[in-house]
């Protein structure tokens, strides 16, 4: 009897144990997207030095040379365009300025709206009316159409391109900074910090905007993808980025008259496109997943 109760104990104990707990695996497709990242940010950042080529050199006598497995040599790897300029190096070049625009158009957005955000859970009132009716004048008003008229009135220039990019989607951050600014003032720890005699920057800048800053975080990464496609889309028409400089789109706009005759013109930029924003939206998912604690 006392060896089958002892014998017992060990298997009763095991039995009560709480399961090992599994270490949460990062999924292969987020791997492939911080990955891509990292090498689009630093292709950017060594722009100059990894280019095998000026990006604006010609070199007619090579014009539409096709790349390697068509028939191309290493000189050009993804071969040239009709002018004859080497497309990896006008890749490159792209790259960088792709995610400069959308870097910051993306900050600009974030930082007007959530100082909107900010401003109307602050004074509430006639303020706040007034910040929710431009929120719902920018959210009913076509973003394109707008940025067609401005391009088209006061011209281009690449810091005004970026301004006009950062109003994209500036609505979101408000709407969410103002939200979670009245949520955190209904909590109590705002009030009870600026009752200690703390002024609204720090209030909203020591303490609110840490406790917003994931879900912040997530809604940039989402909308990230949407002004690099914004952007591929005005330059495709003509009315982004201008020669002598070059992006994505501008590279697709210009590879398209060559579709049948030179297909990685257009190839090479159209597939960066879509890695680039694929990988931004499957980062920012795994971000909210990882961030918000209503979904864990």
């Amino acid at each position: 009897m006392s060896d089958i109760t002892l014998n017992s104990a060990p298997a009763a104990s095991a039995t009560a144990a709480p399961p090992a707990r599994k270490q949460a695996r990062m999924p292969a497709l987020v791997v492939f997207a911080i990955a891509w990242l990292a090498m689009m940010l630093l292709t950017a950042l060594a722009a100059d030095l990894v280019s095998p080529y000026s990006y604006t050199a010609l070199d007619l006598r090579n014009r539409l040379t096709p790349p390697i497995g068509l028939g191309g040599e290493w000189v050009h790897p993804l071969g040239t365009d009709e002018l004859g300029r080497d497309v990896l190096s006008r890749l490159i070049q792209s790259i960088r300025m792709s995610l400069l625009i959308a870097f910051g158009a993306t900050t600009i957005g974030a930082v007007l709206g959530v100082s909107l955000g900010f401003l109307a859970a602050h004074f509430r009132g006639m303020v706040e009316q007034a910040v929710l009716a431009l929120v719902d004048f920018q959210a009913a008003m076509p973003f394109l159409i707008l940025a067609l008229s401005v391009l088209a009135f006061f011209g281009n220039s690449l810091p005004l391109f970026i301004c006009l990019l950062g109003l994209h989607g500036w609505e979101r951050y408000a709407r969410i900074a103002r939200g979670l600014a009245v949520s955190a003032g209904a909590q109590g720890y705002a009030a009870a910090v600026r009752q200690l005699g703390a002024s609204p920057w720090r209030v909203y800048g020591r303490h609110v905007l840490p406790n917003i800053a994931s879900t912040l975080i997530v809604s940039m990464t989402l909308a990230f993808p949407e002004i690099i496609l914004l952007e591929s889309g005005l330059s495709f028409l003509g009315l982004g980025v201008q020669p002598p400089m070059t992006s994505l789109g501008n590279m697709v706009g210009y590879g398209r008259e060559y579709l049948t005759r030179a297909p990685w013109i257009l190839l090479a930029p159209s597939s960066v496109i879509v890695l680039t924003t694929l990988s931004v939206s499957l980062l920012g998912d795994w971000l909210r997943d990882r961030l918000d604690p209503t979904l864990r």
